[in-house]
């Protein structure tokens, strides 16, 4: 059953120069020439994907527990599946985009299911410093996560709007902190700031774009070691990441879509190699793809997003960090990882590949 989009503004957005007759934009219009899907393309993304797109079989995930994340270092980070990364920064614990439910959907029945579950329950994890949101789809805003999680976190850092649908779920107003692109906010010695995407917003057809996207730069700069992570959302690529890195660069590592792209939606979402000259743009040593290994959201295999990602990295002698799905990873000084994907892909991946 959908859901009420909206409650009061928290404030009017007139003075955002992204806000136009009360819809957000993207810094460049989508060209007339872009590729979009077509009828053909959405029935056989809702009734007609191909066999590969859902794993074959269960995932490996190393399940984490409350223990582990009291005795976890310093700028501990672990993948929780999708956009979900939770990070430990200066003794608080941050989520980007928790996402537990079991469906990127506003259907409980229906929609992308989860590949795997969450390697920690929502129930389990630590009070939290900060949830840290980019937009308001469905598989990065998860309405019962943010309730189940609202008591245990003191701020919430999202784009403009996106704070008056958590308002409208029971948040207390003054836990949110709204920004447009270019602000920020500081919290116990982090600087988070939102950064722009080309991407788009919505949870009905009637609410597109009524929310701003963001992708966001975190600093530590009052540290011995300063630490630069850039987070990306979702988006296609474009200009804005050679302004991201000219402002903020160079990044310790960045977290960068790389999944659910197809030739119809380059607008919106990076194909691999797109992803590895966005990262390049940033100025990043390592990078990390998330956006991957846990909906079905497009129609590629589901390995594909992590085989090409690796094989375009070594091809441009770019650093990248593939933790499964709750493996440790320090963000100061990142590990390779492995191909855990691979056990999973039985005979859909090219045995050059598999070897």
């Amino acid at each position: 059953m959908f859901k009420k989009p909206f409650t009061t503004p928290i404030a009017s957005y007139e003075h955002s120069p992204q806000y136009v007759q009360g819809r957000f934009r993207n810094i460049h219009p989508r060209p007339a020439n872009s590729p979009q899907p077509d009828a053909k393309t959405l029935w056989n993304f809702f009734f007609n994907k191909p066999a590969d797109s859902d794993p074959a079989s269960t995932l490996p995930v190393l399940a984490l527990t409350p223990a582990q994340l009291v005795a976890a270092p310093e700028r501990s980070l672990y993948r929780i599946g999708h956009s979900t990364l939770l990070m430990k920064l200066r003794g608080g614990w941050w989520i980007t985009d928790p996402v537990f439910a079991e469906r990127a959907s506003p259907l409980s029945f229906a929609g992308p299911r989860r590949f795997h579950a969450p390697p920690i329950a929502l129930a389990d994890l630590p009070p939290l410093r900060g949830v840290l949101l980019s937009h308001d789809h469905y598989d990065h805003l998860d309405h019962a996560a943010i309730k189940a999680l609202a008591p245990k976190v003191e701020t919430f850092l999202c784009p403009l709007g996106v704070g008056d649908r958590l308002v409208s779920w029971g948040v207390k107003t003054e836990k949110i902190i709204q920004h447009d692109w270019w602000q920020a906010s500081e919290v116990d010695g982090l600087r988070f700031t939102a950064t722009p995407a080309q991407h788009f917003s919505g949870r009905s057809l009637s609410d597109g774009n009524r929310t701003l996207w963001s992708s966001w730069v975190i600093e530590d700069l009052q540290s011995s070691q300063p630490l630069r992570v850039f987070f990306s959302g979702d988006g296609g690529y474009f200009d804005g990441f050679t302004e991201i890195g000219r402002r903020f660069g160079p990044f310790d590592l960045t977290l960068m879509e790389t999944g659910a792209y197809d030739a119809h939606w380059p607008y919106v979402h990076m194909h691999p190699a797109q992803t590895i000259q966005a990262h390049k743009d940033l100025g990043g040593r390592w990078l990390l793809p998330i956006h991957n290994g846990t909906f079905n959201l497009a129609m590629h295999a589901w390995w594909d997003p992590f085989e090409q990602i690796v094989g375009l990295a070594k091809e441009s002698n770019v650093a990248i960090a593939t933790p499964m799905m709750g493996e440790r990873l320090d963000l100061q000084t990142p590990h390779t990882g492995s191909p855990w994907w691979r056990s999973c892909v039985n005979q859909s991946l090219p045995a050059m590949q598999r070897a």
